[in-house]
């Protein structure tokens, strides 16, 4: 296995434990001593899906260099909408235009990044 094969694994493994987190943590009540841990261990998640994807697109953006920075910026998008309803939420502010707006990223992010060169062929 090479290493860039151990990028793409590695940051499918950092996303799909991101948004885990990201889902159990913001189900939980906003005054919970659990809930502020698994926030910061979603934000030590965030930080390395925004790495290990930084060194993917590095990597592939040869290949198609614009999608691939829509791709980035939709991932950074995606993120930007999950700490922001854990935040905004343990503020007691409304959430649901945040709640929305990560669904509407996060589907896209997936999309793009499946249809991309190195994704998987669900959407030929």
């Amino acid at each position: 296995m090479d290493v860039l094969s151990n990028t793409t694994h590695l940051h499918i493994f950092t996303w799909v434990v991101g948004i885990i987190l990201f889902l159990v943590a913001a189900s939980m009540d906003t005054e919970s001593k659990g809930r502020k841990i698994l926030h910061m261990i979603a934000r030590l998640f965030y930080v390395l899906i925004l790495i290990s994807g930084a060194l993917l697109f590095f990597e592939y953006s040869s290949l198609d260099g614009a999608l691939y920075g829509v791709k980035f910026l939709l991932g950074f998008l995606t993120i930007g909408m999950m700490e922001m309803v854990l935040v905004r939420s343990s503020k007691n502010k409304s959430v649901k235009v945040v709640w929305i707006l990560f669904f509407v990223f996060v589907l896209a992010t997936m999309f793009l990044g499946f249809k991309l060169p190195i994704g998987i062929s669900w959407f030929a």
